[in-house]
């Protein structure tokens, strides 16, 4: 037994001590990068041999992606003259910033001459998406910068998510354009189809590097004792820094950090934890600020301490926005009803369904309870997003979030929904985040009279995406009381090709349709995304859960209670490491029904 846990140490090492150089290449392949080949004459031997053993080694490397000679031409490229890991990256991410940026330039010009007004709103729109996945490749190298053996497994997960948020970013560039006539769709694609290949090569690669660390039982059980230790007030550890707060440097409030696994409650139910936040904002006058967005304001640059906005009861007519500069947010309402933060911005009225949102959260760490969140544009106007979030490790705690068609846009990033309520008609929480719901109510509302009602329609492009919806003993009823309407509702529907829901101890309510799925209609007519998409439904109950029924599609899964524990929040998205730091009710594992 001895001689095991050796070996198994040993090779732990060896992973830590590759990994780095591993990772320097993971990175090398989301660029190109035009270098003069030195003269036949000059290259003697010895760089030959170098150079031999380069390509079988970015061979090896470039075995697990899907664009194998791209990523093999512009890894060999670079890797045959920096052999220095960590100058590869520096290299890799100065000219992937560069190369972005020559885009946004191209994308510029186009907006010279674009005439047609959705169109030049695509463009406008794609500027910001690219500087997000120019930032998302800078965080990355970040992470990639403090790589060693303790925190392996962390990074990984993170380069992940990051990376695969990148992708999204650029693929909702090119959504942006589906309804429009212009052939600026067309120059976009070509514009960002190498950054885009290259992107999910190198998702593809730390994907199966992660893949090989888990093999390895490299997960969990180190993880539990860390959690133990921080319930036991040791905090100390520097776990506390990777989770909702920040940093280790973050001051812990003390409404999260008293011991208590009320501490929310006592947040939310005593005024005097209130007239602690570090700003009030009231209609009325009796806070500082009248205005969230003149609260925002004052949110310190750089911001690593927790920034606690109180909303006070009332309607607020504002389009919000967190901005990725904003981190850990924390916006406190008197509840879902009462402070709510209301918009009608809509895609009739000429707006792209990426900005429709009455408020953005793109600052990471952000934390929303009791508010609630609304677009009132209505079914007539389609696409009308409530509240569109990517912002990493952001969590909402008995929030309303309203609207009809596309209210919930989890864009990206890792999010966490407790105790919410979700209404809406068509798509009505749809995105490419990897997202938790627990113990919330969707309600789908009463459409126009020739709409069908889908409750997700979950965005995952790429198949080495981490991305996916999780409902998680929630429920699903109407805004009838459950009293089936003519309109046909459905469970879910594949916006993108891998599109990934599942449904876990889910109270299904007699609105759905036995079927269960409808497939996604392409502009050509052409339906897509069933033989690719991954649906699961385990363990729910309620006269909507009735599987017997349900489509015959190859991407409608049955799993084992061992293969769905990948779905449970501690393995899906690492939930322990930054959620329960908060106090805000969270389950590791598997939770009850609500009914």
């Amino acid at each position: 037994m001895i001689e095991e846990k050796s070996q198994k140490r040993t090779r732990i090492v060896i992973i830590g001590m590759s990994t780095f150089l591993l990772v320097a290449m993971v990175v090398a392949v989301t660029v190109s990068v035009d270098i003069n080949t030195r003269n036949d004459d000059s290259t003697n031997n010895n760089d030959k041999t170098r150079i031999a053993s380069t390509i079988k080694s970015v061979k090896s490397f470039c075995q697990p992606t899907d664009y194998k000679k791209e990523c093999e031409e512009n890894l060999i490229e670079i890797a045959g003259n920096t052999t220095e890991p960590r100058e590869l990256i520096k290299l890799a991410f100065n000219v992937t910033i560069k190369k972005i940026g020559d885009g946004i330039k191209k994308t510029n010009l186009l907006h010279e001459v674009e005439k047609e007004p959705r169109a030049k709103l695509a463009l406008d729109t794609c500027k910001q998406l690219m500087d997000l996945s120019i930032g998302e490749f800078e965080r990355s190298l970040e992470g990639i910068k403090t790589f060693d053996l303790n925190n392996l497994e962390n990074i990984l997960v993170s380069l992940k998510v990051w990376l695969s948020g990148a992708i999204t970013y650029q693929e909702t560039c090119l959504d942006g354009f589906q309804n429009t006539t212009s052939d600026a769709s067309k120059k976009m694609q070509n514009i960002l189809t190498t950054s885009m290949h290259m992107s999910s090569n190198a998702l593809a690669i730390i994907s199966d590097l992660a893949k090989s660390v888990l093999d390895l039982n490299l997960t969990n059980n180190e993880r539990r004792l860390i959690d133990n230790n921080n319930n036991n007030n040791n905090n100390n550890n520097n776990d506390v820094g990777e989770q909702v707060f920040g940093h280790d440097d973050v001051e812990v409030p003390s409404w999260a950090g008293d011991g208590s696994s009320v501490g929310v409650r006592r947040l939310l139910h005593a005024n005097h934890y209130k007239l602690k936040a570090n700003v009030i904002v009231a209609k009325d006058g009796s806070g500082k600020f009248k205005k969230i967005n003149d609260a925002l304001k004052h949110v310190p640059k750089k911001n690593k301490k927790i920034f606690v906005i109180y909303i006070k009861e009332g309607v607020y007519h504002e389009y919000v926005e967190v901005t990725k500069k904003m981190t850990h947010v924390v916006f406190v309402g008197d509840g879902g009803n009462k402070t709510r933060i209301t918009g009608n911005k809509n895609f009739i009225d000429g707006v792209n369904t990426y900005k429709t949102p009455t408020v953005a959260i793109a600052g990471d760490y952000f934390v929303a309870i009791n508010i609630g969140f609304e677009n009132s544009a209505g079914p007539q106007k389609h696409q009308a997003v409530a509240i569109r979030v990517q912002a990493d490790k952001s969590i909402f705690y008995k929030c309303s979030i309203d609207g009809y068609q596309d209210t919930l846009y989890a864009h990206t990033m890792r999010q966490f929904y407790r105790d919410c309520t979700i209404s809406g008609t068509i798509d009505f929480v749809f995105g490419d985040a990897v997202a938790i719901f627990q113990n919330c109510t969707f309600v789908v509302r009463k459409p126009l009279e020739n709409q069908q009602c889908i409750v997700t329609a979950q965005g995952r492009k790429d198949k080495h995406q981490p991305s996916g919806i999780v409902i998680q003993g929630c429920s699903i009823v109407s805004d009838t009381h459950n009293v089936k309407f003519d309109n046909k509702a459905y469970l879910a529907r594949p916006w993108k090709n891998y599109s990934r829901t599942i449904f876990m101890k889910t109270y299904i309510g007699d609105l759905i349709e036995p079927d269960g799925y409808m497939p996604w209609q392409l502009p050509n007519g052409t339906l897509t995304g069933m033989d690719t998409c991954f649906y699961v439904e385990y363990k729910n109950k309620g006269p909507g859960s009735n599987k017997s029924k349900r489509v015959k599609w190859r991407g409608i899964k049955n799993l084992t209670s061992h293969t769905a524990s990948v779905f449970l929040p501690y393995k899906f998205f690492h939930g322990d490491d930054w959620i329960k730091v908060t106090r805000v009710p969270y389950s590791s594992g598997e939770i009850s029904s609500k009914h």
